[in-house]
């Protein structure tokens, strides 16, 4: 009888056991398609910048600066290879693009080209897109880092050597900051 109870427990741990890792396994997946996600929209806003900017240097000449830097942010995307190279990329682009908005409202007749309207709005949906996604990335971090913390999960996560994740955020005081526009540079 003690038998049966011994093989009855260590039954329940070894299911107990991989009911753990499947959901660890299950929980780190949901993670990686978050950050695949958020790649994919980052990777349209890329596709989608060349033509902005050049619908919008014909009307702002004296932004070469800021054009030089989202051509040179773009270039640097390709090489990224983490995400956290990839999120000071993204914010840092976030920036650079907040700042041809701006300039846009100095240039009536740039508001009023269609073609400048229709790629501001494919931006400003895919900047809501990748706001969701950050978002939904950073909760579904948030969930499978708290199960490689808590117990019991923490002992097979530890066993099966599962990492911790980061979460996407601003990694700047700079990108936290409201853009400064100053239309008093001279050609």
């Amino acid at each position: 009888m003690v038998g049966w109870i011994i093989l009855a427990i260590v039954v329940i741990l070894v299911f107990a056991i991989i009911s753990m890792y499947n959901n660890l396994v299950t929980s780190k997946v949901k993670v990686d398609n978050a950050w695949s996600q958020i790649d994919v929209q980052l990777q349209r806003r890329f596709d989608l910048i060349p033509n902005f900017v050049e619908t919008v240097k014909g009307y702002a000449a004296h932004e070469k600066e800021t054009f030089e830097k989202i051509t040179s942010l773009r270039s640097s995307w390709a090489n990224a290879s983490t995400i956290s190279e990839k999120a000071e990329l993204d914010n840092q682009l976030s920036g650079a693009l907040k700042t041809i908005m701006a300039v846009s409202e100095n240039y009536p007749e740039l508001k009023a080209n269609q073609n400048f309207s229709e790629l501001s709005e494919e931006l400003r949906n895919t900047e809501n897109k990748i706001s969701f996604s950050r978002q939904f990335y950073n909760d579904t971090v948030t969930m499978y880092n708290q199960k490689l913390l808590t117990f019991p999960s923490n002992i097979i996560a530890n066993m099966f050597n599962f990492k911790s994740h980061d979460l996407f955020k601003a990694d700047s005081d700079e990108a936290r900051k409201n853009v400064k526009v100053d239309f008093g540079k001279n050609a």
